[in-house]
């Protein structure tokens, strides 16, 4: 079976999910992206083509009016490969809907549409209807002065807009053949747009566990990579503002007045690098902190892990706390993507703190480093979460699932 997916860049911790489907006996995967770094991928994202065992096709990416996003000699491709599905994620939904010569292959060749997505910024269709509903205006436009019948009609065709966007949203769901989430809540959300639930398929969201677990398996005879420390704070991922890593440095800043040994690893790089490392000095915790830089190496990456006592995702994120428990660690988060609903139970491989509440955060922290064999355990518990419930085996069976409904097998 030809799968085609279409995806905004090619970031590693994904072409390893695309890697192992492409696997699967009797899956050919072509993955198409925009050629060059495409104007839709997140400042900082690592990508790479490195290890890939999959065609890769480039296309120049466009837009129309902001409308939609596709890419030139998409209906070409399609017409030529002949895949039985394609996937994407809601980024290219409308342009599937709106380019004719797209659309129009896919129903020449019956090929199915998949929807991947994490919709856990999804409002419902009612309370996104609310919400448009109740977006600013007021004052009687027939009475008011020049400027306020002006901003009002501005106000009336902004809401119309909105509506419009919200109904082709709600169109466009419901094209779909069937959706790929990762959270449970999907069913429920993607029902208020009238998508029948045997569509809908949750397959977690997971790196590529198995190898994770091979490499922790392997550096069981390699010296670590730094000093044992029993209050080792580690966080993964870009230092950008939404991860939050400045609320992680002002609580260890007061978890190190409590734990005289404490240290904060933080790996990755980002446009706030220099800001956050001024704020540690600020702080006086700059001979506690190392900031790594960007380490995509998954073998280097578990070094560090296995050297850390507890991982802290002080802001939103995801697959880096699978990472962190493919290593064992127990883990502190807040509101993540969703995903770590399902990943984080809250006293059994660890802790969830207040959003955004830097009090709580120290508690957490302070709580396990204060409990030991509780830490211990809540990193086994860890690890057998990812080997028994979510893992790279949960997301391929789920595309698999999708796969065979749209092709009208079980």
């Amino acid at each position: 079976m030809k799968v085609v997916v279409v995806n905004n860049g090619m970031p590693h911790y994904y072409n390893y999910v695309l890697s192992r489907l492409n696997r699967v006996p009797g899956i050919e995967l072509l993955l198409v992206v925009p050629a060059g770094t495409g104007r839709n991928i997140e400042e900082g994202v690592y990508q790479t083509k490195e290890g890939v065992n999959f065609r890769v096709c480039e296309l120049k990416e466009f837009s129309l009016f902001n409308i939609y996003r596709s890419f030139r000699g998409l209906a070409k491709l399609l017409a030529e490969e002949k895949p039985s599905a394609v996937f994407l994620s809601e980024l290219y939904l409308f342009g599937f809907m709106f380019n004719i010569p797209v659309l129009l292959v896919m129903k020449t060749f019956g090929i199915k549409l998949i929807l991947r997505s994490i919709p856990f910024r999804l409002l419902s269709y009612n309370d996104a209807r609310i919400q448009i509903k109740n977006w600013p205006s007021g004052g009687d436009a027939s009475r008011g002065p020049w400027w306020l019948n002006t901003l009002l009609l501005r106000t009336v065709v902004i809401k119309l807009l909105r509506r419009i966007v919200l109904e082709g949203r709600r169109i466009a769901f419901n094209m779909a053949d069937a959706h790929v989430c990762y959270v449970d809540e999907a069913v429920d959300l993607y029902g208020t747009y009238g998508v029948p639930k045997e569509k809908i398929f949750v397959a977690r969201n997971s790196p590529d566990t198995d190898m994770l677990l091979n490499i922790r398996e392997s550096l069981k005879s390699v010296a670590p990579i730094l000093p044992a420390c029993d209050h080792r704070l580690i966080h993964a991922g870009r230092l950008v503002d939404w991860k939050r890593v400045d609320l992680l440095l002002k609580a260890f800043a007061r978890v190190r007045r409590q734990f005289n040994d404490a240290e904060l690893i933080t790996i990755g790089s980002g446009p706030r690098e220099e800001e956050l490392k001024a704020l540690s000095a600020k702080l006086g915790i700059e001979r506690d902190v190392r900031f790594l830089g960007a380490i995509h190496d998954p073998r280097l990456l578990g070094q560090y892990l296995l050297s850390a006592s507890i991982y802290v995702l002080a802001g939103m994120g995801g697959l880096s706390i699978n990472d962190a428990m493919c290593f064992g660690l127990p883990i502190i988060c807040s509101v993540c993507d969703g995903t770590e609903k399902k990943l984080v139970r809250d006293g059994v491989n660890g802790k969830y703190f207040m959003e955004g509440n830097e009090d709580d955060l120290v508690a957490k922290i302070v709580y396990i480093f204060n409990n030991p064999d509780l830490r211990r355990q809540m990193g086994m518990n860890s690890t057998e979460i990812i080997r028994n419930e979510i893992n790279i085996h949960t997301v391929i069976a789920g595309y698999l699932d999708a796969l065979q409904f749209t092709q009208g097998s079980k």
